[in-house]
């Protein structure tokens, strides 16, 4: 078997990848050499403290900025910008605010060449995927934060990506909704075939949704590290493994 054919659907690989910015006249490495294989339907997550570089290294990902150095390998070819192969969920999920629910999650659809009928076809698959089938008539300004993000959610979904990329997707969200959001997520990427790469200052919103866990230094000349989450879903935040994990986080940023 060929290499070109060992290589599976939604398999990320980062090679000797770095990032800088100017800032005030002053040089800033963001990203520093940054190597990395995320596996077909693995879901990663990213944490880092602030100005880690977290944010970026997703922006590279999804083909919203370029990096100094290296490269960014999607089913085993460079990107180049944007792609239809991954989407992208940010913390506020920037609805049309003159459109339903349903039209919503539909309009990414119509202009990928689906006619109307075929597109809220699919949307109302995903719409009903994220819980909100009583609401496709609803407008943005009609629906609560969570409610909001889900239709987000939905959206990305229904372009049917490769990889699903989301910044701190509940960063905004109150913390009984947040967690019941955690919830769905595990649900969705558990039912839907699709790589997931997650940001997220939440340790253990970490914990709880990914396979893996990317923490990025902020200190200079600092390692990136990876750690293996390997517990058995549906996750139990009280479980003993739990526990230990988010321990080892919290000791890891001297937080404990």
């Amino acid at each position: 078997m060929s290499v070109a054919e060992d290589i599976r659907r939604g398999e990320v690989t980062i090679r000797h990848l770095s990032k800088s910015y100017t800032l005030n006249g002053s040089h800033l490495q963001v990203l520093k050499d940054i190597n990395l294989h995320i596996r077909s339907g693995e879901s990663l997550a990213i944490v880092g403290a602030s100005g880690s570089g977290k944010t970026t290294l997703l922006r590279v990902l999804a083909g919203l900025e370029e990096s100094d150095t290296g490269e960014v390998l999607v089913d085993g070819k460079a990107i180049r910008g944007v792609g239809a192969e991954r989407a992208v969920i940010f913390q506020e999920p920037r609805l049309l605010p003159w459109l339903d629910v349903l039209d919503n999650v539909a309009f990414g659809l119509e202009t990928r060449g689906l006619s109307r009928e075929q597109a809220r076809g699919r949307a109302r698959h995903y719409v009903k995927l994220v819980g909100l089938q009583q609401f496709e008539a609803a407008y943005p300004r009609q629906l609560s934060g969570g409610m909001a993000q889900r239709v987000g959610i939905a959206r990305a979904l229904a372009v049917q990506p490769e990889i699903l990329l989301l910044d701190e997707p509940l960063g905004a969200l109150d913390a009984m909704t947040k967690i019941g959001m955690q919830q769905e997520l595990a649900r969705i990427w558990r039912d839907e075939d699709v790589t997931t790469i997650l940001v997220t200052h939440d340790l253990e919103e970490a914990i709880y949704l990914a396979d893996r866990i990317l923490i990025l230094p902020r200190e200079k000349g600092a390692e990136p590290r990876l750690i293996d989450i390997d517990l058995p879903r549906p996750r139990d935040r009280s479980a003993p493994e739990f526990v230990r994990h988010r321990e080892e986080l919290l000791n890891l940023f001297g937080l404990h």
